[in-house]
Parts: structure tokens; C-alpha cells; sequence
């Protein structure tokens, strides 16, 4: 049976060219989101390099240069990194797995992780926080944008590309803690048109150096 990120890889090459069409100009219908990520390049400051994990097409990575930070994007699936170079010929566009980044340790002021740990079976999430850790420099900020519930426990559900999970803000914010996160800023929506569940968005941050 394929492992979690090889399948994710062929589901997300499969509808690259349409979820490129569908999402590019997402952030247009998202004012609360958009509003974060502004407080987000804010606190990390001008020229901070900021990687955008599971970048898909690239939009969320030229927003973060526009809002003036130096951001590049990594994804699994290949077939969205093409896209993103041709969309975006002037940024920085890898192939690469957010559980095995190749980054030095300490080396980003900031991560975006928007919707992207959503296909991350539970049991496996704990050593992706922890590769983010790693790569963030002592007081460096982590942004988690993902689908909410209520349950305790992550429900996985039928994503239209891929099985993913919703997380209750708590559950998954407890997690963040256990990988040496502090919460910053927390906030869930309700769903809009066309959106089946709350969207919510975690903004937590590495430990200050001593």
C-alpha cells in the first residue's frame, strides 16, 4: 500500500491544473485570512525568510513577497511546482516533503503552513511539528490554517482530492505545545459558501533564545 505522502503526491499532481484555476485568487473572498497573514509578515518583519509548505500553484507564496517578505515555496507534488514557476517565474519553488525539509536547522523566521498538514494522518503529525521546529530560528513563527471541529479526537473526511482531517483548535494547539510551540493568536470562522466545515487558523511561536 502507498504511503500517506506518495498518494497525496499523485492525488494532488492528478487535479494540479484545475486546483490552480479554482484557488490562484482564493485570498480575495478571504478577508479574515488575509488580515493574519498581514499581522503574520508584520511581526516577523520586512526580508524574513518565510517558507510557504505545500505551496500548491504558488498564490499564498507571491502574497507573502508582496506583503515584504522573502518567501519560497516547497510541495509534494511536483506537477503544482511547475505550476508555480511558470505563474511566478521570479520565486523560489521546490519539490520536498514538509517531514524531511532540506533546511538547516534555525534557518527561517517563518513558516506557512495553510492547509497543508490537513492530509497528515494524526499519529504522524507530531514529527512534522517537530521538522518545523528544527528549521525555525529561536523565536521564529509557525501559521497553521486548517478545518475545525468540535470532537476531541481529528475526524478524517472525504476532501475532494484527498482524505483528509479536521481538528478541534484545542486538540491540535495541545499538540503544538507538546513540539514546543506558544500560542500567539488563534482564530475560527464559520464556513462560507461552498465550504463544508469552520476554517480556523493557528499563529504560534518557537521558544525566544535564552
Amino acid at each position: 500500500m502507498p504511503d500517506t505522502s506518495t498518494t497525496t503526491r499523485a492525488a494532488y499532481d492528478a487535479v494540479a491544473h484545475r486546483y490552480a484555476d479554482l484557488f490562484s485568487d482564493v485570498l480575495k473572498s478571504l478577508p479574515l485570512e488575509r488580515a493574519l497573514l498581514s499581522a503574520f509578515a508584520e511581526l516577523l518583519g520586512p526580508g524574513a525568510r518565510v517558507a510557504d509548505l505545500g505551496c500548491g500553484p504558488g498564490h499564498l507564496t507571491a502574497h507573502l513577497r508582496a506583503l515584504g517578505l522573502s518567501a519560497f515555496g516547497v510541495d509534494l507534488s511536483p506537477t503544482m511546482i511547475t505550476i508555480a514557476r511558470e505563474a511566478n517565474p521570479d520565486l523560489e519553488f521546490a519539490e520536498g516533503s514538509m517531514a524531511q525539509l532540506d533546511l538547516p536547522d534555525d534557518s527561517l523566521a517563518g513558516i506557512l503552513a495553510f492547509y497543508s498538514v490537513i492530509h497528515t494522518p494524526p499519529a504522524e503529525l507530531p514529527p512534522v511539528l517537530a521538522e518545523f521546529h528544527r528549521v525555525l530560528e529561536p523565536g521564529g513563527h509557525l501559521m497553521l490554517g486548517f478545518f475545525a471541529g468540535d470532537d476531541p479526537e481529528p475526524r478524517a473526511f472525504d476532501h475532494k482530492v484527498v482524505t483528509a482531517y479536521r481538528w478541534s483548535p484545542d486538540a491540535l494547539l495541545a499538540l503544538l505545545r507538546e513540539s514546543g510551540f506558544t500560542e500567539v493568536a488563534g482564530m475560527v470562522r464559520e464556513p462560507q459558501v461552498g465550504e463544508r466545515f469552520q476554517q480556523a487558523q493557528l499563529l504560534v511561536r518557537a521558544p525566544a533564545a535564552p
